[in-house]
């Protein structure tokens, strides 16, 4: 009787689904950095059109966490359109020491392909690094007349979402502070592009940053020992005169530091909508933005600094600005758009330490020095390439012309880092590859985030409030960062707005590898490469028609 009506339940829902229209453009927002909680601390002073328009009219999935290790820009960004982990899509790092090329390498770095739109280097870029499709990949392949555009000011916030066959992916040169974009999408940036950046960019949006309310509404103190001075400032504190601060001229490495960065986007994100016309057609578009600017400003100033109480206030405003014009253009039941964050971030450790939480600093300098002198003492060699992200890479041709067994190598040099202060815990690569039962939820986060040919033999994280530092300066007590497998890093907003979208809060808990499988649904598509997240049933379940 209960698979009877189980299976009548099934037979229901997909009859109600097979009838569901797909929209005509599919939106994805990235906010890089942003954590849950303040879509709650900051709602009071938001408008009415930007995050509440999603929190009141939209579907609000209050418990979705990352489910591997670490926690970076480059394997959030590949994450969310992969539906997959950095074990299968293999960007494992924003950067890792590449083991065949024996050297440190960026996820979407290419010396094969050209900058396109400037004669800087800020376009030899691609995403030749990411292992699998990604959900922007399978709707161009499964329609090709369907158009996928990818904006952002991080080449990688670009890249990774719009994937291998973009009709365009566009990011910010930090020379000439225009878009630009690699030769592997295209040979010229297109001519409303060229336009765009004649009159749309840093020199023409720079301006003085100041608060954008009256003081009094603001939860955060301007001034904040642990906040980063930015260059031509004398103390963290608004207002931000970035003409003053750069000698009396735009820059373009400042200017990401601003909330005007956020308005750019949101206009070359308007603009591309009109010139590429998505959403025109019978096929489903697809638009990808990521938002850079509350990462660069959230590292140098933390999450409770009034900087990053504005940029948010700010953005608000911007998503309004989004959200209006995609619903002047195709109405609520034409578009549907979904807000994530790649990560969210720890507090400044130094601020938890001096409030008396658990926190600190891990100085990794003379710690690996050590471990390089124990590997000297007990083989006769320094057997240790390089150390990124938490990973220890062993030197594979030196341990074989040795005659020695790397994963002896690593259990031996994984000891002593069990007893450095602020390690929670330490793994070799054997134990990630062979010791497989789900014994321990942070190997098993681990394990999500290594790829054999990309990560270390050794791997180890810290706890909970502590973040690693080279070594020990007052600078080094300044901003903040992310990379952990503890909620303040992986608990991120997901919100889902537009055409047959409820208005539901979701408390289930939930995996940011789930957005993809949901969009598959929405998009009418086949599960992409390696994906393995699931679809969230209570958006699919909607009465659209």
């Amino acid at each position: 009787m209960k698979n009877l009506v189980f299976v009548s339940i099934l037979i229901l829902f997909n009859a109600n689904f097979s009838a569901q229209k797909s929209p005509k453009i599919v939106v994805g927002i990235v906010v890089d950095q942003m954590c849950y909680e303040y879509l709650y601390r900051f709602q009071d002073n938001f408008s009415v059109g930007g995050f509440n328009r999603f929190l009141k009219n939209g579907t609000n999935c209050r418990n979705v966490n990352y489910n591997y290790v670490p926690t970076y820009t480059g394997p959030g960004h590949a994450s969310i359109y992969t539906g997959t982990t950095p074990s299968n899509h293999g960007i494992v790092g924003n950067e890792w020491f590449q083991l065949s090329e024996n050297k440190v390498v960026n996820c979407i770095e290419d010396k094969a392909v050209q900058t396109v739109g400037s004669t800087s280097h800020d376009g030899e870029a691609s995403p030749h690094r990411l292992k699998t499709y990604t959900i922007t990949d399978q709707l161009k392949m499964t329609y090709p007349e369907a158009k996928v555009v990818s904006v952002s000011i991080k080449d990688r916030g670009a890249i990774l979402p719009g994937g291998h066959l973009s009709d365009g992916s566009y990011w910010y040169d930090y020379t000439d502070g225009i878009f630009i974009t690699s030769s592997f999408y295209k040979n010229a940036l297109p001519d409303w592009l060229t336009a765009f950046n004649k009159v749309n960019n840093c020199a023409t949006y720079t301006k003085t940053w100041d608060l954008l309310l009256p003081e009094s509404k603001y939860k955060s103190k301007d001034e904040s020992k642990y906040e980063v001075i930015l260059t031509g400032k004398t103390t963290p504190t608004f207002p931000y005169n970035f003409i003053e601060m750069a000698g009396g001229k735009p820059s373009p490495k400042l200017f990401v530091y601003s909330p005007f960065a956020n308005t750019l986007l949101t206009d070359l994100a308007l603009t591309a909508v009109k010139n590429e016309q998505l959403g025109m057609d019978k096929q489903t578009d697809m638009l990808c933005i990521s938002y850079s600017t509350p990462d660069i400003v959230g590292h140098a100033f933390g999450p409770y600094s009034k900087e990053v109480e504005d940029i948010y206030y700010r953005l608000d405003r911007d998503l309004e600005r989004l959200l209006s014009s995609l619903e002047k253009q195709f109405g609520k039941d034409g578009f549907t758009v979904f807000l994530t964050a790649d990560h969210a971030v720890v507090p400044v450790p130094q601020q938890l330490v001096d409030n008396k939480l658990p926190g600190g600093y891990v100085f990794l300098q003379e710690k690996m020095k050590a471990l390089r002198e124990l590997s000297q003492s007990k083989f006769g060699a320094d057997l240790i390439s390089s150390e990124e992200n938490l990973n220890i890479y062993l030197n594979r041709s030196r341990i074989d012309s040795l005659k020695l067994d790397i994963h002896r190598v690593a259990r031996i040099l994984a000891e002593p880092i069990r007893n450095w202060e602020g390690v929670k815990a330490v793994f070799t690569a054997e134990d990630l590859l062979f010791n497989t039962a789900a014994d321990n939820e942070w190997k098993d986060m681990l394990r999500k985030g290594f790829e054999l040919h990309r990560s270390g033999s050794i791997l180890f994280i810290l706890e909970p409030g502590y973040l690693p530092k080279e070594t020990d300066n007052p600078k080094a007590h300044l901003g903040t960062s992310h990379g952990s497998s503890f909620n303040y890093d992986t608990h991120v907003p997901l919100l889902w707005y537009g055409a047959g979208i409820p208005s539901v809060d979701i408390f289930r808990p939930l995996q940011i590898v789930d957005i993809a499988p949901t969009l598959t649904h929405i998009l009418k598509l086949q599960r992409s490469g390696a994906m393995t997240g699931n679809p969230i049933v209570e958006i699919l379940k909607s009465d659209r028609k």
